[in-house]
């Protein structure tokens, strides 16, 4: 039986908790509702988001229906009025008060988490251009080496064009690339994507490698890699093989590494702009957990990495305590370590730093932090 795009909304909303993501239960209950149009689901999706993103400024002792139509005219006024908001209001109410106790909060992110996010695709290296001009409404972010990254504008499902079937491009945000650019892999080295997830920098790792050479990827999550292999049939990826790790002090394998990425789990205030269910589930406590498991994986991981090796630190996050100082208390352990200068691939022009931040009011994507080292020859 077909339900009305509110009725929909408000059961999404009701069943997101901690444990249930909104985006997951939102894309869950979308594949049982068949009978939707296009237009429908695109409504149901802003309406979830909108009741997320503009949180703070609704009444909780309101029913949730009336909650989300004064979020969807909150979003509206703020995509025509921008400046009749604010900075102070939006720094009160876009994020929970404990945030800028552990990070930065300015006026210009907060202005950020709450713009509608921009959707960002990765061509198979060279075909930026020609991607672009098959789906349309696109836009090419750069030259050189972001020339193969797509700013997708249009409204169609991008799952459903025969160019994704085809493995001609993989939905991936502007900041993740430019993680495997910084990575730098070259055809025929060996590489190990510690913290894989369901393969997004992995896929463009071997892009970057021409298929050639080896990476090993990894996850606690068996489910995850299964995903993962999925999509590397897709997009023809073969130079990779998968083994469990939960970020002990047993690695996977014996590989000496020419390069170690770990994309490690972290808080992923970095992700908020797209993801605002997130914001209302996170705590500082959290942030003080999350910022020990990083330690503990980049530790152990650091043992595979070969003499003249990179070792690349990412996450998706902006907190002190994950970034700074799971850097800084590296360094002071493990001294056989140099930091790595590193382009930013996002600002050619920039000079090249041992840690990079990718802020969303300045790149147009997701937040990431990236730190790197060359293990010194033997």
């Amino acid at each position: 039986m077909k339900v009305d795009v509110l009725t929909l909304a408000k059961w999404v909303i009701s069943a997101s908790d901690r444990a249930h993501p909104a985006d997951g239960v939102l894309r869950a209950e979308l594949k049982t509702q068949r009978d939707l149009s296009p237009d429908e689901r695109t409504r149901v999706s802003a309406a979830v988001f909108a009741f997320f993103r503009w949180r703070g400024w609704l009444n909780p002792e309101k029913p949730v229906s009336d909650q989300i139509e004064a979020a969807l005219a909150i979003a509206e006024r703020y995509a025509r009025q921008p400046e009749s908001f604010s900075d102070a209001d939006l720094v009160a109410r876009a994020a929970p008060g404990w945030v800028a106790s552990v990070m930065d909060v300015s006026a210009d992110w907060a202005r950020a988490l709450q713009a509608h996010p921009k959707l960002w695709l990765r061509a198979r290296r060279g075909q930026g251009k020609t991607l672009a001009v098959k789906l349309g409404d696109c836009r090419i972010c750069g030259k050189g080496a972001m020339a193969d990254t797509v700013e997708y504008r249009g409204r169609q499902d991008l799952f459903r064009t025969v160019e994704f079937h085809a493995g001609e491009f993989e939905l991936q945000d502007i900041s993740s690339q430019a993680v495997g650019l910084i990575c730098g892999p070259r055809p025929g080295e060996t590489w190990w994507d510690a913290s894989a997830g369901e393969g997004g920098k992995m896929l463009h790792l071997s892009e970057l490698m021409e298929n050639k050479g080896l990476i090993w990827a990894s996850d606690p999550a068996a489910w995850r890699l299964q995903r993962l292999k999925r999509r590397a049939a897709r997009a023809r990826v073969f130079n990779y093989r998968t083994a469990g790790w939960d970020g002990g002090p047993k690695l996977p394998t014996k590989t000496k590494f020419d390069g170690v990425l770990i994309d490690a789990p972290c808080s992923g205030i970095g992700t908020w702009q797209r993801n605002p269910h997130a914001r209302w589930t996170a705590t500082a406590e959290d942030v003080k957990e999350l910022s020990e498991v990083q330690k503990r994986i980049l530790a152990n991981a650091a043992a595979a990495v070969k003499p003249g090796g990179k070792l690349i630190y990412a996450v998706c996050t902006f907190t002190r305590a994950e970034t700074i100082d799971v850097a800084e208390a590296f360094e002071k352990r493990f001294p056989e370590f140099e930091r790595l200068l590193m382009g930013n691939p996002l600002d050619p022009d920039a000079p090249a730093r041992a840690r990079v931040e990718y802020w969303p009011q300045h790149f147009g994507g997701s937040g990431m932090f990236i730190a790197g080292w060359l293990r010194r020859p033997a």
